[in-house]
């Protein structure tokens, strides 16, 4: 599934998005250099806005606005100009119903209608408890489901009432956020599908033409293999279009848990899309949350993002990158911040926007290029000599025109830019005048003539300079450049 808008280009709406970039570029954090390429510099990747962009499998997170986390009025200019096609929005029962039967949703009025104003397409989480109601569940993370009889039937109108009013704005709905964590008994997987086929049911019955996602997947697949053979035993696996799944490992390559609920999926019958719901890194050290105890920095994070991103791609799986802005968590109260630093945009102590961060432009840079006109090639063979192991996947523009995305997987991001010369050999490849993208940079390089030849067994590309983060050989034509670096 691709995130599309139909909305139509405002020429005003759009100087005004890509003016936005201005201000990013002068407040970013300086981009480390890749040392080693000498290479003559073209430009760089002109960014496009999502209003620009008719369709893509990029999604970007905008969680936790529904606990005041992070402020969305904060980032909302950098939103459209990243590029990215759809947002993930937490509705936030608790944000809603503050008293029992009064709904308030001008808070996410006001996000849904501008995000869609800016060329994206929002998909709704549905989670978590409300405390208002005796068993109404917890309001965060790892906490339990609404359970008692007044509390479900609270949850039953809250959906109704959230289905209904943006069922013109919203056709994609998740049901709850990693319930295979939740600490209070509650993960058990009965419990699960008892929600999901209350929710789901309610929703395909106000909006037939719904796409529904389940889990929200901390990344137990047996959680979710459990989940599906409850759901066939009572024989609605229909009320399933896709299965999101988060995941943060150290190796950002690592997609084994795609690969894992993929089988689980076969066995069970029904195709189901598999969809990345939630994945990214913080750009320093923090304390808790995914990634944590580690000496993340602002080139890691870029580094990490980018292959997480392309790993996705060269399995077909859409993505949604956590996330655009650092969060703030606090307790109800106020009190025990705890920051996670996985956003795009730094953030000050008072949730406004400190500083754009290098991981930003990269993901712009990949938001502008890989939209839905490039198609995975399957077959395209890839030979070098790398003393590394090497991530090679080709793609082709629908102008017919071929771009290959390389970069060394073999372990983590490290803070070191050096490239390493590489010989290339794609015996399906057929270039007229190549460039080299660095991605994290968004740098275009011209090939000196001698660095690579074209012939009937393929395309040879000599010493071409790599690195742990990726690179891309593509048809100048196919790239929309922008001068000067």
């Amino acid at each position: 599934m691709h995130f599309s808008s139909k909305l139509r280009p405002n020429p005003r709406r759009l100087s005004l998005a890509l003016a936005l970039l201005v201000p990013c570029a002068a407040t970013a954090q300086e981009i480390a250099p890749t040392g080693g390429i000498d290479w003559p510099v073209l430009g760089r990747v002109a960014p496009r806005s999502a209003q620009e962009i008719a369709s893509s499998p990029w999604s970007i997170g905008g969680e936790t606005i529904d606990r005041d986390f992070t402020v969305y009025e904060n980032y909302q200019k950098y939103l459209g100009p990243l590029g990215a096609k759809g947002i993930r929005l937490q509705a936030g029962w608790a944000k809603c119903e503050k008293q029992p039967g009064v709904y308030d949703f001008a808070w996410l009025d006001r996000i849904i209608d501008d995000a869609r104003a800016q060329g994206l397409q929002p998909w709704l989480e549905l989670s978590y408890g409300n405390l208002i109601y005796a068993g109404g569940g917890g309001i965060g993370l790892a906490d339990g489901f609404p359970s008692s009889s007044e509390a479900l039937q609270a949850w039953d109108r809250w959906v109704t009432a959230t289905v209904r009013r943006y069922r013109d704005r919203v056709h994609e709905w998740e049901i709850w956020n990693e319930p295979d964590i939740n600490r209070t008994g509650a993960a058990k997987s009965d419990r699960y599908v008892e929600l999901h086929l209350r929710t789901a049911t309610i929703i395909r019955a106000l909006q037939p033409k719904s796409r529904i996602f389940a889990l929200g997947l901390a990344g137990s697949v047996d959680y979710a293999d459990q989940v599906l053979a409850g759901l066939a035993a009572k024989g609605k696996l229909d009320l399933v279009d896709a299965i999101t799944i988060h995941g943060y490992p150290k190796n950002p390559d690592d997609t084994s848990a795609i690969d894992r609920l993929r089988a689980v999926i076969a066995k069970h019958g029904r195709a189901i899309e598999v969809r990345q719901g939630e994945t990214g890194a913080p750009s320093q050290r923090q304390e808790n949350f995914a990634l944590s105890k580690l000496p993340w920095s602002e080139t890691t994070q870029a580094k990490w993002d980018l292959r997480r991103l392309l790993a996705h791609r060269a399995k077909d799986v859409p993505m949604n990158l956590f996330t655009l802005s650092d969060m703030h968590y606090r307790n109800p109260d106020g009190t025990n911040l705890r920051m996670n630093y996985k956003g795009l945009l730094g953030t000050n102590p008072d949730q406004t926007v400190s500083h754009v961060k290098a991981a930003y432009r990269a993901a712009q840079t990949v938001f502008s290029i890989f939209d839905r006109r490039l198609t995975r090639l399957v077959d395209f063979p890839v030979t070098n000599n790398a003393t590394r192991r090497l991530a090679a996947n080709g793609y082709r523009h629908e102008a017919g025109a071929q771009l290959v995305a390389l970069w060394f997987n073999d372990t983590p991001p490290v803070e070191a830019n050096e490239v390493t010369g590489v010989d290339i050999t794609l015996t399906k490849g057929k270039f007229t005048e190549p460039v080299l993208i660095d991605v994290r940079t968004s740098m275009v390089y011209s090939l000196p003539k001698a660095s690579w030849s074209q012939a009937a067994g393929g395309a040879v590309f000599r010493a071409l300079p790599l690195y742990d983060s990726p690179m891309l050989l593509a048809e100048r034509a196919a790239i929309p450049l922008t001068r000067g670096r």
